[in-house]
């Protein structure tokens, strides 16, 4: 920690002018220390075998990210330092701030929680170059060449749509073939001829949301906030007929009920704009896959055709809900997805082969009557794996099909959580063109598993991260993510499918890693820090000696971003753990007052989320993310976060905790934290404890307020949920069950159901919100305002009306900051 004098410290209340003069240069100090580190990471092998590595960055004394890249040598040799070059000639479009970009991006920027200006995803095509990008609601396009000079400039793709264009994606065997969703239908342009055209007519138009239910190409709301799947599209790897193929997903949403929202362009003049949103209990989106198929010349694009499944996905499979995961084999012969059911404990992953996608006859929207051709005979549905959970099933994104496949079988990597830890699992499938035929209609529900082996290739009381896999085929090794060693670190590690359960730790424990490999597996670029270091980024080149994983050495090449001592270090955070009275180890951080005395007891600010699929306590620097967090220390309060049970990386076990009762043992655990912290530490006056958090951490610190208020004595609750039955299906589902299977749990879980116990003092509930929040309607906020009315409870509230979940105009931002201070120096 630096001369404490340097940081702004508590004294004399500050006046609302004063506070905000302090929160700016806060900002500017942790503006000068905190590190840009690249993103987005990407690989190129050059024709001279040379690799170059794409990545997202800030430019220098900038705020827009944008494409950089660097090249590493055929012969390698270890460097210092690896030079930055500027991909993109810096002034060939200036992209509008978030605030200012179409309704479409910003909701898709929203599902992403993504906060970055410029340009925020890439699509590059490594083997011939080029690069694709979104900016300002149209597409980018550039060619990278092995040897030039200077930035490339971009040129704008020609499309046909003045919409918004979203989600480019490159065809793998033609790179002149770029599809892209726009007004909820796909697209395709073909540069070669210079045309574009419209792939599907799902979406009229120029109707009421209620009658224009239908789109193509983009995933339903749930699929992409709960599910993390932001693509409904994806090109065949190979055309092997002469054939262009893009499957894709078609979303109806007819049964899901509109909600109206103020605009978030138009707000003085009242107008309002629709979403589709389904309520715990109510119905979802349908979702079906469908293909288009391609030919192409040189001067256009000669035909084009929609092709569908001869019997729909929710014909074959009626228990399924959700279509969580969808891609093509290695080989382009079948089509794979995953499956899950309404309640999320039961997965299958099924491939389809393409005779199974057959044209439609005229004037019929689905075929009802099962084929009796040649083709239906040698159509096949397979189930090769599957997984099931008595509590729920965590998706992930951890798949690998082996290339190739012998005698009709095929391998693939997955992971599962059967033994209540994920870990990953090598499965071998016997496919056969006769057996699951979709000759007749079946009723899959007891379809038979094709797996005929299932080895588990870890193993342990730890979790494999959903955070990359990569797999040299050759020497069967799986390089993967995992928090082997503590629960706090996140490293690289591989095993050998030759050897499984001997698996080698490739990273050094003492900081926490991200991750990128080429798909060689030749190249590492590792972002490393831990809590008292800055990022750094090094790159790696991966050798070995034979193909155990004892034979792999990793030496370093050169940082792409340098280790940094700043000349004034910030003050961090320390890291606790402790039994609780359960038997379950949890882990805490403390940011102590930046001039804390010692045996001095200081105001404290118990920062929660305690929600799952979210751990806060970890062993990386934090650094500008964690502002408030740092604001609030810097003016004199001790700051305390904790992982209670429910939150993420610790196993099923530990997660269980919550099902079908959120809301009850997560601030149990909290306040059991608390306590014992206070009694390890001298620095917190438990006389003078505030709960604070955003969205789960919102509706928790309500919960705590009214249930604890003798520990609490304020509360600021952030986009809280008040009453699961108001939020959405795919989330709340999963770990509280449907309404109607479990009415008491959501009875005792929300908050409207303890309106009598909050106090009845002034200036101890503050509750803030978007008004356009999509995602915890503010009809939480509404609903639980009427019931303290109701009942005569005094409150305060702000809300921001342009902003959504998260507040991402930096003018909100301030305003919030500068508010949270004042509330809390006056009341606490």
């Amino acid at each position: 920690m630096g001369d404490g004098e340097e940081w702004n410290s508590a004294g004399d209340k500050k006046s609302w002018t004063g506070l905000k003069q302090t929160l700016c240069e806060l900002r500017r100090q942790l503006s000068a220390i905190s590190t840009v580190v690249p993103t987005s990471v990407s690989f190129r092998t050059l024709p001279d075998g040379s690799s170059r590595i794409f990545f997202l960055g800030t430019l220098s004394n900038g705020w827009e990210t944008t494409l950089h890249y660097t090249d590493i040598p055929c012969d390698i040799r270890p460097v210092g330092r690896l030079h930055w070059q500027q991909l993109l000639e810096f002034n060939f479009q200036s992209a509008p701030p978030i605030n200012r970009s179409s309704r479409e991006e910003q909701l898709l920027l929203e599902r992403k929680r993504l906060t970055t200006w410029g340009i925020t995803s890439y699509e590059l095509h490594p083997q011939s170059g080029k690069i694709v990008f979104p900016a300002a609601s149209t597409l980018y396009q550039c060619v990278d060449t092995p040897h030039r000079n200077g930035p490339l400039f971009p040129s704008e793709l020609r499309t046909g749509t003045d919409g918004a264009k979203l989600t480019p994606l490159i065809c793998p065997s033609n790179p002149d073939l770029i599809a892209y969703v726009s007004n909820c239908d796909i697209w395709v342009s073909h540069e070669t001829s210079g045309t574009s055209e419209r792939l599907t007519y799902s979406h009229r138009g120029g109707r009421s949301l209620a009658d224009d239910p239908l789109s193509s190409g983009t995933p339903s709301y749930v699929i992409q906030e709960e599910f993390s799947r932001y693509q409904g599209m994806w090109w065949q790897p190979q055309s092997k007929d002469g054939l262009y193929r893009l499957l894709y997903e078609e979303v109806d949403d007819s049964e899901v009920k509109v909600y109206t929202f103020p605009s978030s362009t138009s707000l003085l003049n009242c107008d309002v704009e629709q979403y589709r949103f389904p309520r715990a209990g109510s119905p979802n989106s349908k979702s079906n896959l469908k293909l288009i198929e391609l030919t192409v010349n040189e001067n256009e694009i000669v035909r084009s055709r929609i092709l569908e499944l001869q019997h729909p996905l929710p014909h074959m499979f009626p228990w399924m809900e959700y279509v969580v995961r969808a891609g093509w084999t290695p080989d382009s012969d079948y089509i794979w997805v995953q499956l899950l059911d309404r309640r999320q404990k039961r997965l299958e992953l099924v491939v389809i082969s393409l005779d199974n996608f057959v044209e439609p006859p005229p004037n019929v929207f689905r075929m009802s009557e099962p084929r009796t051709d040649e083709a239906a005979t040698s159509a096949s549905v397979h189930v090769v794996a599957r997984q099931s959970s008595d509590v729920w099933v965590n998706v992930s994104d951890i798949l690998y099909i082996i290339p190739g496949m012998e005698g009709g079988r095929m391998s693939l990597i997955w992971s599962n959580e059967e033994t209540g830890y994920r870990h990953l699992y090598l499965i071998t499938a016997q496919l056969s063109s006769y057996s699951n035929g979709v000759d007749a209609m079946f009723d899959s529900s007891e379809m038979k598993c094709k797996c005929i082996s299932q080895t588990a290739l870890t193993s342990g009381d730890w979790v494999v991260l959903d955070q990359g896999l990569w797999v040299d085929d050759g020497r069967g090794l799986v390089y993967f993510m995992a928090l082997k060693d503590t629960p706090l670190e996140h490293h690289l590690y591989v095993v050998s499918w030759h050897n499984p359960g001997h698996i080698r730790l490739l990273t050094h424990t003492g900081s926490s890693y991200t991750v990128n490999m080429n798909p060689e597996c030749t190249l590492v670029v590792a972002t490393y820090s831990n809590i008292r270091k800055l990022p750094a980024c090094l790159v790696f080149k991966i050798s070995h000696t034979d193909s155990t994983v004892d034979g792999i050495t990793l030496t370093p090449i050169g940082h792409l971003v340098e280790p940094q001592i700043p000349e004034r270090p910030l003050p961090s955070p320390d890291l606790y753990s402790h039994e609780i009275s359960s038997g379950d180890v949890l882990y805490a951080m403390v940011f102590k007052p930046y001039n804390a005395e010692a045996g001095k007891k200081y105001p404290t600010v118990l920062n929660v989320y305690g929600g799952p699929e979210v751990q806060m306590v970890t062993n990386t620097f934090k650094d500008m993310r964690y502002l408030r967090i740092h604001m609030l220390a810097s003016q004199g309060y001790c700051v305390v976060s904790i992982d209670s049970r429910g939150s993420y990386h610790r196993g099923l076990a530990f997660e269980s905790h919550i099902k079908q009762r959120m809301g009850t043992v997560e601030l149990e655990d909290q306040i059991e934290m608390l306590f014992w912290l206070s009694t390890e530490l001298d620095v917190i006056d438990m006389s003078r404890v505030a709960i604070f958090g955003w969205s789960y951490g919102g509706y928790l610190s309500l919960m705590g307020l009214a249930q604890y208020p003798d520990i609490f004595k304020v509360a600021i609750a952030g986009a809280p949920v008040t009453s699961w039955s108001l939020y959405d299906t795919g989330y709340t589902e999963r770990y509280m069950d449907l309404p109607s299977n479990n009415p008491q749990g959501y009875k005792d879980g929300s908050i409207l159901s303890y309106v009598n116990q909050f106090p009845d003092e002034e200036n101890r509930l503050l509750i803030v919100h978007g008004l356009i929040d999509d995602n915890v309607h503010f009809s939480h906020t509404s609903s639980l305002i009427n019931q303290l009315i109701k009942k005569g409870k005094p409150y305060q509230l702000q809300v921001y009306p342009g902003e959504r979940h998260s507040l991402r105009s930096l003018d909100a931002s301030k305003h919030y900051e500068t508010m949270l201070l004042s509330f809390l120096q006056k009341n606490l």
